[in-house]
């Protein structure tokens, strides 16, 4: 009996040593353990949250660049329209200048047969009568007068024709008798001094530079031309120079193009 009870109170030491033993050692563990695991824990959240404000700065700053990107390529694209578009309007306007001088300067230059140039030596220059005009006085009003007729013939140097001199193109054709005819005005007195004041100047026995007719089909020459060489070449240079500008400026803006699409080519290509 007393080794019994004895056994029991050995056996009951033992468990309540080992129970103390057993029990913090799990519970350590345990602890350990769930420790372990919220270091782990708060470590990844701490490298999520990093990596995604990277992610997040890194997104900001590709889309400011795709915004500056676009926001170039738009202002390169209206500054190429706009100077495609003053290219176009240089070239019609051009077209244009072409047009009305050649249905009036050139066409007139082209049909005119006074062409060559001569030297004249003024015979005698006198009024010989006097011609009817008739002038505007109004909307519907016209009333006549008169201008004195300057006849002036001269001698061609190169062949000794006398032949009749006129002022220009305009003069042949409206009275090929006279000289000049003035602008019909209501004082005669007025276009009387003009017509006075051309006969002074052209003084007999005065060598003159005319233009005559080298087919010989006209019987008369002329003082002056309305539209000769340099009046034709004067007013076709600058429709020329508006001409070729326009067309550099297109194929500046063109080649401009093609160089950009080549470099962006190439760009793909490295990367």
């Amino acid at each position: 009996m007393k080794q019994d009870s004895f056994a029991r109170r050995h056996q009951g030491r033992v468990g309540w040593s080992q129970q103390p033993c057993v029990t913090p050692s799990v519970s350590g563990g345990g602890h350990r353990v769930s420790s372990g695991r919220m270091f782990l824990w708060t470590g990844s959240k701490g490298a999520q949250g990093s990596g995604g404000e990277r992610r997040t700065i890194y997104q900001k700053v590709r889309e400011y660049d795709v915004l500056d990107k676009r926001k170039t390529v738009t202002a390169l694209k209206a500054g190429e329209d706009r100077a495609i578009l003053l290219g176009l309007s240089m070239i019609l306007f051009s077209v244009m200048m072409y047009f009305v001088l050649g249905i009036t300067m050139v066409r007139s230059y082209s049909d005119s047969v006074w062409t060559e140039e001569s030297s004249c030596t003024v015979l005698n220059s006198t009024i010989m009568a006097e011609i009817n005009c008739t002038y505007s006085c109004g909307s519907e009003c016209r009333k006549s007068s008169k201008y004195p007729c300057l006849q002036v013939f001269v001698s061609l140097n190169t062949s000794g024709k006398v032949v009749r001199l006129s002022h220009n193109e305009e003069a042949q054709d409206t009275n090929p008798k006279c000289f000049y005819v003035p602008k019909c005005r209501k004082d005669y007195n007025a276009m009387h001094t003009v017509i006075m004041n051309i006969s002074e100047r052209l003084k007999t026995q005065q060598q003159v530079l005319c233009y005559t007719d080298p087919g010989e089909q006209q019987d008369s020459a002329l003082l002056t031309r309305i539209y000769g060489r340099v009046a034709v070449f004067h007013s076709l240079f600058w429709p020329t120079c508006t001409l070729i500008g326009g067309t550099i400026i297109i194929a500046m803006v063109k080649l401009t193009q093609y160089l950009s699409i080549m470099c962006e080519q190439v760009g793909r290509i490295k990367r």
